[in-house]
């Protein structure tokens, strides 16, 4: 599994309750730029929209950025930040937007990775981490830092 792009914010303003793997829906050059530079997943979330055909509901990754992929001709009109379709089964589509309409939870994008020659986005369902929470989460990485350290000199 590598690793081709983190959301490291999202640890520090959400709290996980679950973790999903979903596939993405790309264009060619989009995996061909994931590949070698990665994505932007900071400020980017997920939403539901219904198919205009079907009337089932579908999970979208919104405001994710991949960069173009430079040897493709300039006139190519690419859309970095276009809207992208995540590829999951029915029943884990409709468990999802179930959870998301209780108050409060929200689905969050936490990387971008490779899984046997195809590209993944690991999705977390997440509740927003209050101000105080999030000075816990500060208190708890120094100490565990100083910890390291004091270790590390008597080591």
């Amino acid at each position: 599994m590598k690793i081709l792009a983190e959301n490291r914010k999202a640890g520090f303003d959400y709290e996980f309750l679950e973790k999903v793997e979903a596939g993405l829906s790309l264009l060619g050059q989009e995996v061909k730029s994931l590949r070698i530079r990665g994505a932007q997943l900071t400020g980017s979330y997920i939403i539901t929209k219904t198919d205009e055909k079907t009337g089932e509901p579908e999970l979208f990754w919104i405001g994710g950025t991949i960069t173009p992929y430079q040897t493709l001709n300039l006139h190519n009109k690419y859309d970095s930040k276009r809207d992208r379709k995540l590829l999951l089964h029915r029943s884990e589509i409709s468990y999802l937007t179930s959870r998301i309409k209780e108050k409060g939870l929200t689905l969050v994008p936490i990387m971008v990775y490779t899984k046997k020659h195809k590209i993944k986005l690991e999705l977390a369902l997440a509740r927003g981490k209050k101000l105080h929470d999030k000075r816990e989460s500060i208190k708890k990485k120094d100490v565990e830092r100083k910890m390291r350290e004091e270790i590390k000199a008597r080591g």
